[in-house]
């Protein structure tokens, strides 16, 4: 269970979760709270997911502009 608590914390710290959070997700692994940790995870996947979502919009955008300067080039 300690190696698993390590690669968790790594792969937290990794995805730029908060102190906070880590210290969440190692508290329920220790604890054997493994609903609840997976529970975290997805949380933490959800906010990920969020952040990508408002990349591709900013993308999106530029790859419009582009589009509409080369058009009237």
């Amino acid at each position: 269970m300690e190696e698993q608590a390590v690669n968790i914390t790594a792969v937290l710290a990794d995805t730029g979760c908060s102190q906070e959070i880590i210290d969440r997700a190692e508290s329920l692994l220790k604890s054997g709270h493994t609903e609840e940790l997976v529970r975290c995870l997805k949380l933490c996947r959800c906010g990920l997911m969020d952040e990508l979502h408002e990349q591709y919009k900013k993308i999106d955008s530029l790859d419009y502009v582009i589009r509409q300067t080369a058009k009237h080039k």
